[in-house]
């Protein structure tokens, strides 16, 4: 009996660690009230022409920009560690009467480094008929991982700058007027994705600089893709992880005392005379 009420007592207390772990990275996947309601605020409505004047948007805020036909729409948003990334972009076309025939958009995303990130899955490029009244593309990037190999393509946490631009069309069509939506989400893939290591500071703009440096005395303090995740970087913080090894080595304990307390027997057998 006693030892079914240790077996009993170790199967409860893993289940209660596994529990906490399982509510812990249920809690770490769930927005925060501020998030949510960060999410409900107007978007920008320009976009950059270039990575040094890129639109900062936060995930989930909708952003939309008029332009014209063939030019480089940039905007970037903060990606963190153990985050999957999805960027969706809708583009409504010039009227069909306007266009002389088919044109290709394309949606690309580079992370801190300026690297292009492959698409693990999303139509990353698409052709629009001449009488296709918008066009729709998507990428979902691999997880953010805390640190990489020198000689990896990982993507990092940091700035991810997303562009959007026509790469083929007739040359007549170049210059006619585009109206562009963009809009990026994260999710977060939990301690899972954890890995040894982190980086010294995330891949933003300006991270290698000692001081943060202003260009004059009536400048802004910082330029817009100097946006982070809301509660700030967590690369290289505690994660979920730990509760699951923590868990892992609990049940390991339990179950060896009560292993041993059911093998061990009760003592000296009574057959064997005393100083034998």
């Amino acid at each position: 009996m006693r030892t079914v009420r240790i077996l009993t007592t170790a199967v409860l207390a893993g289940a209660g660690l596994l529990g906490l772990a399982g509510g812990a990275h249920a809690d770490s996947a769930t927005p925060s009230p501020s998030a949510s309601e960060s999410t409900g605020a107007a978007g920008p409505t320009e976009a950059g022409t270039s990575f040094r004047t890129a639109t900062a948007v936060k995930p989930d805020q909708p952003a939309t920009a008029d332009a014209s036909t063939g030019d480089y729409l940039y905007w970037v948003l903060p990606v963190d560690v153990a985050q999957r990334a999805t960027v969706k972009a809708k583009v409504t076309l010039p009227p069909a009467a306007s266009r002389h025939g088919a044109a290709t958009w394309r949606l690309d995303v580079y992370d801190g480094l300026r690297r292009r990130q492959a698409c693990t899955y999303g139509t990353q490029s698409r052709s629009a008929a001449a009488d296709a009244g918008t066009v729709e593309l998507s990428c979902t990037l691999r997880t953010v991982r805390s640190w990489a190999e020198p000689w990896a393509n990982d993507p990092l946490p940091g700035s991810y700058y997303i562009r959007l631009t026509v790469v083929d069309l007739p040359q007549e069509d170049l210059g006619q007027p585009v109206h562009a939506e963009v809009e990026a989400s994260v999710a977060d893939q939990g301690g899972a994705q954890a890995v040894d290591g982190s980086l010294a500071a995330p891949l933003v703009p300006g991270a290698g600089s000692a001081t943060a440096k202003a260009d004059d005395a009536g400048s802004s303090p910082r330029p817009a893709a100097m946006a982070e995740p809301d509660g700030g970087w967590s690369s290289g913080r505690w994660n979920d992880r730990w509760l699951w090894t923590a868990a892992g080595g609990a049940l390991a304990a339990l179950a060896g005392i009560a292993g041993y307390r059911a093998t061990r027997g009760s003592g000296r057998p009574a057959r064997i005379p005393p100083g034998a």
